[in-house]
C-alpha cells in the first residue's frame, strides 16, 4: 500500500470526499442530538432527578412549560439506556448485510426513522413510560444501522493515508451533537417547553435526509459531481486493497482465536462505557454537583462535547500526519492514540474527584476528560480495517455491538448506584469506569496489531 504510485493528490480541504465526510458529521450529529436531547430534558420531565441532592431550582417547577412526570430513578436509567437496546440487535445483521443493501438508502432510511420517532417522543411520553421506551428501542435500531452502514463508505472514499482524518471528520459529529443539544436545550426548555427539544431535532434530521439523497453515492466512480482528477485518485489509492464487496463467507472461527480484533472489541467496550455515560449522565452530574438552573446546566454540560469535538478532529489529522511523515508505524499510531483516548480521561476523572468538588475545577477537569476520550477515534476504533479490511462491514458491527453493550450497562449500573444515595456514589461510578478503561488498554497494547491478519487474507479459504 504505501509503495503505491498514485495520480498527483486532490487538495483535501475542497475535494468532494471531504465534503462528504463533513455532510456524514452533520447526520452524525442530527443522531446524536436525537440520542441525547433526552438526557437535559429529563431533569424537567421528572419530579425528582437522580443523585444524592435533587435539582436545585426544583422550587421554580410551577415555571416547567410541559408535563412532569413520576418516574424513579430506576426507571430513568432504563429510559435513557434503552435506546441502546435497539442498536446492539442490528449490529450483526445489518453488519452482515452491509456489501448486499445500498449504504445510501440504508443511511438515509436509519436517519429518516430515527428522525420521525423523535417527534413523537413527547406523545409516547405522556401514554406512559412503557410506550417511551419501546420508542427509543426501536430509534435505536434505526441508529444502529446507520451506524453500521457508515463505515463502509471509507472502503471506496477513503484514501488509506486519508482515513484518520476523513474519519475523524464525520465521527466528529458524534462529539458536536451532543454539545449543540446541550446547550440549546436549556434555552428551549425554559423559554419553549421541553416538548419543542423532540420537535425542533426531530425536523433537522428529515431535511438532512433530502440532503443525503441528492449528494451521496456509494461509488465514487458513479458520483456525477466528483472531478475526474479526484476520481481517479481514490481509485487508484485503492487498486491493491482487497474488495469487501466480493465476500461472501466468514471465517467465524479463526476471527473468535483472534486476538487483536478481540483487543479491539474491549477496547470499544470500554470506549463506549465512558462515552454514554457522559452523554446521559452529564447532565444528571452537573445538576447534582454545581447545583445550577437548567439554562446554566445545558451551557456547562455542552462544553465537554465542544472540546472533544476539536480534539477528534484534530486527533484524526495528527495521525495522519504522523504516517504521511513515517514518523510512526500504523500500530504505534493506533496504540498511542489509544491511549492518550483511554489513559488521559482516567488521570483527569481521578483529579476531579480528589480536588475537591469546587465549581471551576469540576468543569475544568470534566471538560478535558471529555476531549481527550475523543483521542482514541484514530485509534482504535478504526482499526479493524488495517486488520480485515475484506471483512469490515461485520466485524465494525461486532466490534460496536460489544461497545454497545458496554454502553447498556454503563447507563444501567449508573442509574442503579445512583438510587442507593449514597455520598460516594458518583466515586463509584467514576472509579468503574476507570478500572475498566485501565483494562481494556493493557490488552490492546498487548495484543493490538495493524497488518492484514492471515484469514483475512484474499487467498485464504473463507468458510464460516
Amino acid at each position: 500500500m504505501e509503495n503505491q504510485v498514485l495520480p498527483k493528490k486532490v487538495p483535501g480541504f475542497f475535494s468532494f470526499r471531504y465534503g462528504l465526510s463533513l455532510l456524514l458529521h452533520f447526520c452524525n450529529g442530527a443522531l446524536m442530538m436525537q440520542r441525547t436531547s433526552l438526557s437535559l430534558t429529563m431533569v424537567v420531565m421528572v419530579n425528582g432527578t437522580m443523585g444524592p441532592t435533587n435539582f436545585s431550582s426544583r422550587e421554580n417547577s410551577n415555571n416547567i412549560k410541559g408535563p412532569v412526570y413520576n418516574w424513579s430513578p430506576e426507571i430513568q436509567g432504563i429510559i435513557l439506556s434503552s435506546i441502546f437496546y435497539g442498536t446492539i440487535i442490528v449490529q450483526i445483521p445489518v453488519g452482515c448485510l452491509s456489501g448486499i443493501f445500498s449504504t445510501k438508502n440504508m443511511i438515509a432510511f436509519g436517519l429518516f426513522l430515527s428522525s420521525v420517532l423523535t417527534l413523537l417522543i413527547p406523545a409516547a411520553a405522556q401514554v406512559g413510560e412503557n410506550l417511551l421506551i419501546a420508542c427509543r428501542v426501536v430509534q435505536g435500531m434505526a441508529q444502529g444501522a446507520m451506524s453500521v452502514f457508515q463505515h463502509n463508505i471509507w472502503i471506496q472514499w477513503a484514501p488509506p493515508l486519508e482515513r484518520g482524518r476523513l474519519t475523524s471528520i464525520s465521527v466528529s459529529g458524534v462529539m458536536l451533537g451532543p454539545f449543540i443539544v446541550l446547550l440549546a436545550t436549556g434555552l428551549i426548555c425554559d423559554f419553549l417547553g421541553w416538548p419543542l427539544v423532540f420537535y425542533i431535532f426531530g425536523a433537522y434530521g428529515c431535511v438532512l435526509c433530502l440532503f443525503w439523497f441528492i449528494l451521496f453515492y456509494d461509488d465514487p466512480k458513479d458520483h456525477p459531481f466528483i472531478s475526474i482528477n479526484e476520481k481517479e485518485y481514490i481509485t487508484s489509492s485503492l487498486a491493491q486493497q482487497d474488495n469487501p464487496s466480493t465476500v461472501k463467507t466468514l471465517p467465524i472461527k479463526s476471527v473468535l482465536q483472534s486476538t487483536p480484533f478481540w483487543a479491539i472489541s474491549l477496547s470499544h467496550f470500554a470506549f463506549f462505557w465512558s462515552n454514554n455515560f457522559a452523554v446521559a449522565y452529564t447532565p444528571i452530574f452537573v445538576n447534582s454537583v454545581l447545583h445550577v438552573d437548567i439554562r446554566k446546566n445545558g451551557f456547562l454540560s455542552s462544553l465537554p462535547f465542544l472540546f472533544a469535538y476539536c480534539f477528534s478532529i484534530l486527533g484524526g489529522y495528527a495521525a495522519d500526519f504522523i504516517l504521511s511523515k513515517n514518523i510512526l508505524s500504523i500500530i504505534s499510531v493506533r496504540k498511542l492514540f489509544t491511549t492518550l483516548g483511554m489513559l488521559l480521561p482516567v488521570i483527569f476523572n481521578m483529579c476531579m474527584l480528589y480536588l475537591g468538588f469546587h465549581f471551576y475545577t469540576v468543569i475544568i477537569f470534566l471538560i478535558i476528560s471529555q476531549a481527550t476520550s475523543s483521542l482514541a477515534i484514530p485509534g482504535t476504533l478504526i482499526n479493524v480495517l488495517d486488520i480485515a479490511p475484506r471483512y469490515y462491514g461485520v466485524l465494525k458491527g461486532v466490534a460496536t455491538l460489544i461497545g454497545m453493550i458496554g454502553g447498556i450497562i454503563s447507563s444501567t449500573v449508573s442509574g442503579l448506584i445512583l438510587s442507593m444515595k449514597s455520598e460516594t456514589s458518583w466515586h463509584k461510578i467514576y472509579f468503574l469506569m476507570s478500572a475498566i478503561n485501565i483494562s481494556a488498554l493493557i490488552f490492546y497494547l498487548i495484543f493490538a496489531k495493524a497488518e492484514i491478519q492471515d484469514w483475512a487474507k484474499e487467498s485464504q479459504d473463507t468458510r464460516l
